[in-house]
């Protein structure tokens, strides 16, 4: 299984390292999962002008190179501009699409040309069978490995809902699909001039997309989500992460050891 983990947003390189310690620490107490940290560098669709975005670039991309050296993970950010493409896939393994960008060609186009892995979130707006034009564009780019990422989708005002229809039909696209647990319970735009969540729900969630037969989850973790600088209400509280990994990895084991059972 695939663990896509981490802050949010980069808030500073203490928090940075504490989290990646303890996913480190969930790396090594299941060696059989694929873990690859995630951490963006910058936030670039805040709800509010006032609301923090992170170190920017730069700065963003030298704690995540001392994150991989630190504790030998694989590193995943995002990249919100074309030019950013170049200077992030120097730097880390793994580069994402956010959401809201998933239909950007210019975008997709530059981070298959770093040769690097693409993980594109599903718009909140896309359907998953509309994903296979985006899985296209990263092909005939010269992408190598892709992954798709459902996180929920836009269900009225502030709300999103989880078609787990969804993830077989995605995967039906040749690619791994990833579940956001966390972003799937966002509410977005939900406080005013911050979004909203409801994280008591990622555990079923996250259960929920297991036994549909998922090739990864995406959580974001922070010590203190009350706290958090982004995101808070729908981040796993550090402290809870580990144990709810090993829930996860059971029953994801319990599924592919029956997965030639009929119903």
């Amino acid at each position: 299984m695939i663990l896509i983990a981490g802050p949010c947003v980069i808030e500073n390189e203490d928090t940075l390292f504490k989290i990646a310690e303890v996913v480190k620490k969930v790396q090594e107490t299941f060696p059989e999962l694929k873990v690859i940290f995630k951490a963006s560098f910058d936030k670039a669709n805040r709800s509010s002008l006032r609301s923090y975005r992170g170190p920017g670039l730069d700065k963003g991309l030298k704690m995540l190179a001392k994150v991989k050296e630190k504790f030998d993970l694989p590193v995943l950010t995002d990249i919100h501009e074309s030019y950013q493409a170049e200077p992030v896939g120097s730097v880390v393994d793994y580069i994402q699409i956010p959401a809201f960008l998933c239909r950007q060609t210019d975008l997709i186009i530059a981070a298959a040309k770093t040769g690097k892995p693409v993980n594109v979130k599903k718009g909140q707006f896309m359907a998953p069978w509309d994903m296979k034009n985006v899985v296209e564009k990263l092909k005939e780019s010269g992408a190598k490995e892709i992954f798709l990422t459902e996180r929920g989708t836009t269900f009225g005002y502030n709300n999103l809902v989880v078609d787990f229809r969804g993830i077989p039909i995605m995967k039906s696209l040749g690619v791994p699909v990833i579940f956001d647990a966390t972003h799937s319970v966002q509410r977005p735009g939900g406080l005013g001039s911050a979004s909203g969540g409801d994280r008591e729900f990622v555990p079923y969630l996250a259960k929920a997309a297991v036994a549909v037969g998922v090739d990864g989850l995406f959580f974001e973790t922070h010590p203190e989500p009350e706290k958090a600088l982004s995101d808070g209400p729908n981040m796993v509280s550090l402290k809870d992460f580990p144990l709810l990994i090993g829930e996860l990895i059971k029953l994801y084991n319990f599924m592919r050891e029956n997965s030639d059972r009929k119903v």
